[in-house]
């Protein structure tokens, strides 16, 4: 699957990912994506999305719970 069918929000997401200098976790990418990460309610979603990245195949989830894009 190419990443252009993928929704716009993911797509945002593993460009975050991307960009990032190593392994992030949920919080920092929110704060990319201008997500108020002091509320937890908000920052659930968020976590629940990198993690059907995961699942899928885009991303990979470090023990430590950072995400990162897979090799």
């Amino acid at each position: 699957m190419n990443e252009t069918m993928l929704p716009p929000d993911y797509q945002r997401i593993l460009a975050v990912v991307r960009q990032a200098a190593g392994p992030v976790m949920a919080r920092q990418v929110g704060d990319a994506l201008g997500i108020d990460v002091s509320v937890r309610s908000k920052l659930e979603p968020l976590r629940g999305k990198l993690v059907r990245l995961v699942d899928r195949g885009w991303l990979r989830k470090l023990p430590d719970g950072r995400f990162t894009t897979r090799l």
